[in-house]
C-alpha cells in the first residue's frame, strides 16, 4: 500500500512541476526545452530527486539542473499550495539523459526496419521468380 501510495504522490509532483517550471522567471530557463523524465520518492516522503533532460543536449539538463536547484526553495512552496501533504519533500534536480537515450533507441529501430525491409523485398523477388 506504501508504494502504491509513493506512486501517486510521485505523480502529482511530477503534474504540479511541469505547471511550476515554466513559470519560473529565471530568463535562463526560457529558451530552453526541458522534461521532468523521471522522479523518485524516498520512503517518508522526506526527499525526492528530479530527473531532469533537455532536449538539445545534456550539458542543457545539467545547466537546468543548477538552476532549478538554487530555486528549489520557491517551487517547493508553490508545490506545498497546490498538492495536500504533510510535509512537501526535499527536491534533487538530477540531469538525465533520457531524451538522447530515446532518440539513439529509435534511430536502431528505424535502422533495424530498414534492414528488415530491404530483406524482405528480397525474398519477395525471389518468391516471384520462382513461381513465375
Amino acid at each position: 500500500m506504501a508504494n502504491h501510495r509513493k506512486e501517486h504522490v510521485a505523480e502529482d509532483i511530477k503534474r504540479e512541476l511541469v505547471s511550476i517550471i515554466p513559470n519560473l522567471k529565471d530568463p535562463r530557463l526560457k529558451n530552453n526545452l526541458i522534461f521532468v523524465s523521471k522522479i523518485n520518492i524516498t520512503d517518508k516522503n522526506s526527499s525526492c530527486k528530479i530527473f531532469i533532460s533537455a532536449m538539445k543536449d545534456y550539458q542543457i539538463a545539467v545547466e537546468s539542473c543548477k538552476i532549478l536547484q538554487s530555486a528549489s526553495g520557491h517551487i517547493r512552496s508553490e508545490l506545498g499550495k497546490k498538492i495536500r501533504l504533510r510535509y512537501v519533500p526535499l527536491l534533487f534536480f538530477i540531469p538525465s539523459n533520457a531524451v538522447e537515450y530515446g532518440a539513439s533507441i529509435l534511430e536502431k529501430i528505424n535502422k533495424l526496419n530498414i534492414n528488415n525491409s530491404i530483406n524482405n523485398i528480397g525474398v519477395n523477388n525471389i518468391n516471384y521468380e520462382i513461381n513465375n
